[in-house]
């Protein structure tokens, strides 16, 4: 099975730098390969080079596509730092 979402990616540095560096240390604590997309573009989300090649940008919305054996429990972490942890990087 695959788990899909889309995200509106709210902090205000998007996908870069630091957001950037937390975003693929928490995918790649997961052995599902997750993959990433911005319009028809895609990045291994364990790869920061290509997650930062993406240039997501606050207000830039992602696709993220999760397949493998602990694909749910990726799927909540993630949505977790999207949506709670990188806005409140910003604040700190």
């Amino acid at each position: 099975m695959t788990v899909e979402a889309s995200f509106k990616i709210l902090n205000r540095l998007g996908l870069h730098a630091r957001p950037a560096a937390l975003f693929v240390k928490t995918c790649r604590k997961f052995k599902s390969k997750i993959v990433i997309f911005k319009g028809d573009r895609m990045a291994d989300a364990k790869n920061i080079l290509q997650v930062l090649a993406l240039d997501v940008n606050q207000g830039d919305e992602i696709k993220v596509v999760i397949e493998g054996e602990d694909e749910k429990e990726a799927y909540m972490e993630i949505e977790n730092l999207i949506k709670k942890v990188l806005p409140e990087v910003d604040r700190g």
